[in-house]
């Protein structure tokens, strides 16, 4: 696996509003569970190789970054390039942040297999059970994403640009899930990012969004 300008090589809908529908017990017991841990304990700031300056140990430290401490403690590490930095022994594979993308991010299996085929412009995988993404650094001030639109790479006037801050993303088998919750960036709490699209995937901010980009004219 190798990242390249932000998108993953493996191997050789506008928004819509809605009236706030309560996902049940379950869903959001499973869903609070999936970032329950940044919220006890924060950020692994600094949780990267002891010592040197060296650029391996530099993009440790940044990938693991993204995750909180209990995920970094067993995380796999890989460059951009799909090289294993560090082994783990847990679910979770952590990124360095690709040039002018997002941030760095740790994911589950789960999020790993849908994340690598978004990025490689193919169908949504079969989702089987609850998905996350941790990016506890947030995005890179020269990233983000357009809300409602995919393959934007910019952020204009009407495409919902969002730099997101320090935030965990989900994604589940149950679509109903998502119905219930906003789905523009500007609400406070958990929003849907790619609505109606079958990248839908929830968007759970966890502290203050930084400064925006300006808009492409």
């Amino acid at each position: 696996m190798s990242i390249s300008r932000g998108r993953f090589h493996v191997g050789g809908g506008a928004p819509g509003g809605c009236g706030f529908v309560q996902p049940s017990q379950v869903q959001w017991t499973l869903l609070l569970t999936a970032f329950a841990g940044f919220l006890l304990a924060g950020p692994a700031l600094g949780a990267g190789e002891d010592g040197g300056a060296t650029t391996e140990s530099a993009l440790i430290e940044e990938a693991l970054s993204a995750a909180p401490p209990q995920v970094a403690e067993t995380a796999t590490v890989v460059d951009l390039e799909g090289n294993v930095l560090r082994e783990g022994s847990g679910e979770y594979t952590c990124l360095p942040a690709p040039p002018g993308f997002g941030g760095p991010m740790c994911h589950d299996q789960q999020f790993m297999a849908w994340m690598q085929a978004f990025m490689n412009g193919e169908p949504a995988p079969p989702t089987t059970a609850i998905g996350t993404s941790y990016m506890l650094a947030g995005d890179s001030p020269d990233g983000g994403a357009s809300n409602i639109d995919p393959q934007a790479r910019t952020p204009t006037a009407d495409n919902q640009w969002v730099v997101e801050g320090p935030h965990v993303m989900v994604i589940s088998p149950d679509p109903a899930m998502l119905k219930g919750l906003p789905t523009t960036p500007s609400a406070d709490g958990p929003y849907v990012m790619w609505p109606d699209s079958p990248y839908a995937h929830i968007m759970w901010p966890v502290a203050e969004r930084p400064a925006q980009r300006p808009v492409v004219d």
